[in-house]
């Protein structure tokens, strides 16, 4: 064991001296030592309660034999986080977590990892951390936020989002917006729609490394906390059995993934993280991956932000291994794929089943033919943008209208809410990609105004910035390359006329190449908006959002080897 390292022998009697320090007895110290990664907060509503799991997770280590030891690791809420400086923190805050783990865990020679995230950034960090660590490790989120309840409706955070506008237009008073923020978020856990933390907490299902349950079960539920001890447990054997994250983390898994995230219309991050995760696993996958995957699975599972359900409701209906067992039955899921559980996922779904059609429909009775997230090309995104095509109206699937520019997220919001945004207008947000934002904000604010604003149906967004996963409408994100460097979405002006085709996969301006050639010839970058501190590091590293949004690697021979 690993551990050993820093636990057996006489030259490691220091070390030992010090886990006695700390009251460590000589016997827990001669079992596997398992960090449990907790990432608990009094800042973040997914994370409040995680100090419960991770209790749950310590008693099921040392049932079976292991010590755990927990230590932290930050997290953001994006939420708070949006709207203000904050949201330029939040992706790159991903790679600050994955390199904490990846500290922690080799400073400290741990045999095996418990991690614990629940919210958008942290989950992608700490699996990107365990590819690439590639210590045996298991994945126990916090589970998904229940759904409030406002006059006989259920809602969840993007509808306070929306009805932001609906104030601003004069439609709901002061009292009606505050009543709703008072019930829109009734407790812990994850935000409650199919926002990125859930599809992130059902995709580490889907890839094998968490336990079955993991993406739905309410965070409030007992059966939670049994999840929590069951994956305390499973670590254990798994460092006995030295099954590590590249036995689960295959392409095979990967693939799994994405048709998951297909099925169900999951976030439009989930194309960043899911990257991001692959390459630390040294998995290759592209943009083009994700259409093709796209456009062979069915949509079947509609979930808030593209309908009333909630992640409650996912749940109920039999969670991700009911979803999983029906696209089997098209050949469109690889069932000998190895799992945390130590058996294939074929046999972790045999028994399952839909127990709510109405939520999760069969393979002959799909939402559509087509996956929930599509891959667009053009001049206007020549490496390509992603949509969230299932939260996308069907009048809007193609459109054609004039360009609203704004060089940031804060002026495209003053305009939607000033009503100077009107029918067929593309508006056109950039300078927010993950270099020139820096760090590619989240906007929900834009395009929950124009659904406040009765504009989804008739308006179009595009940006080389991201979206919450919460978004619904024709918002087009992740445009690459970005206007920060030098992408075509940097070349636009007011009123050019834009082209959006999402079955033909098409994103263009139409406008002559010499047009083009002459703008991109007369063209600069704007000054960079944060020019200090973490963030201007991370901007001068930060690769384009068609390969994850990661930081790049040094050449090769940049690097001392540590013998």
């Amino acid at each position: 064991m690993k551990s050993h390292q820093v636990t057996r022998g006489s030259q490691r009697a220091p070390h030992r001296s010090l886990f006695y320090a700390m009251g460590y007895t000589p016997s827990e110290l001669d079992r596997p030592l398992i960090g449990v990664v907790n990432s608990h907060s009094e800042i973040i509503p997914g994370h409040i309660h995680l100090d419960t799991i991770a209790q749950a997770v310590k008693a099921g280590i040392y049932s079976a034999g292991g010590t755990p030891i927990e230590f932290p690791v930050i997290g953001i809420c994006d939420g708070i986080a949006m709207g203000h400086l904050g949201m330029h923190y939040s992706l790159p805050s991903r790679e600050l977590i994955a390199d904490s783990v990846e500290s922690m865990a080799l400073a400290h020679a741990l045999d095996g990892l418990v991690l614990i995230p629940n919210c958008d950034k942290i989950i992608p960090g700490m699996l990107m951390a365990a590819a690439r660590l590639d210590l045996p490790a298991i994945v126990i989120s916090g589970g998904p936020m229940l759904a409030g309840r406002f006059r006989g409706k259920d809602v969840d955070l993007s509808t306070v989002f929306e009805a932001v506008a609906k104030f601003e237009k004069g439609e709901w008073t002061e009292s009606d917006l505050e009543e709703l923020t008072l019930s829109a978020c009734p407790g812990c856990g994850s935000c409650a729609g199919m926002f990125t933390a859930n599809t992130m907490n059902c995709l580490a299902e889907a890839l094998g490394i968490a336990l079955p349950g993991n993406g739905t079960i309410p965070a409030v539920s007992a059966a939670r906390l049994r999840l929590a001890k069951e994956a305390g447990q499973r670590i254990v054997d798994l460092v006995q059995k030295d099954i590590r994250p590249s036995h689960i983390l295959t392409p095979e898994a990967f693939t799994n993934a994405i048709t998951v995230d297909m099925a169900m219309g999951g976030s439009t991050n989930t194309v960043l993280h899911l990257m991001a995760i692959a390459r630390e696993a040294r998995v290759d996958l592209s943009l083009e991956q994700f259409d093709q995957i796209s456009r062979r699975t069915p949509y079947l599972v509609s979930i808030s932000p593209a309908s009333p359900l909630h992640i409650q409701d996912l749940d109920e209906a039999g969670g991700v291994p009911a979803l999983m067992k029906e696209l089997s039955r098209g050949g469109l899921i690889h069932t000998d794929a190895l799992t945390v559980t130590g058996n294939p996922v074929g046999e972790n779904i045999a028994r399952a089943a839909i127990r709510r059609p109405e939520v999760i429909r069969t393979l002959d009775h799909p939402y559509r033919s087509e996956g929930g997230l599509a891959v667009l090309y053009g001049n206007l995104a020549p490496d390509g943008a992603i949509v969230k095509a299932a939260a996308v109206a069907e009048e809007m699937l193609v459109h054609r209208g004039p360009a609203r520019v704004f060089n940031s997220e804060e002026e495209a919001v003053k305009a939607i809410l000033g009503g100077e945004i009107g029918q067929g207008d593309v508006v056109v947000i950039r300078y927010e990609g993950p270099r020139g934002g820096p760090g590619m904000r989240e906007m929900l604010a834009p395009t929950a105004s124009l659904v406040g604003m009765g504009l989804d149906r008739e308006v179009a967004l595009i940006t080389d910035g991201r979206f919450s996963g919460a978004t619904r409408g024709a918002a087009i994100g992740h445009v690459s390359p970005e206007a920060a460097a030098g992408g075509p979405i940097g070349l636009l002006r007011e009123g050019d006329p834009i082209e959006i085709d999402i079955p033909a996969r098409r994103l263009r301006v139409l406008l002559p190449e010499e047009e083009l050639d002459r703008r991109r010839q007369e063209w600069r970058p704007l000054p960079p908006k944060i020019n200090q501190g973490y963030l201007a590091r991370y901007a001068a590293q930060v690769t384009s959002a068609n390969t994850g949004a990661v930081l790049q690697t040094p050449p090769p021979g940049a690097y001392i080897k540590v013998a």
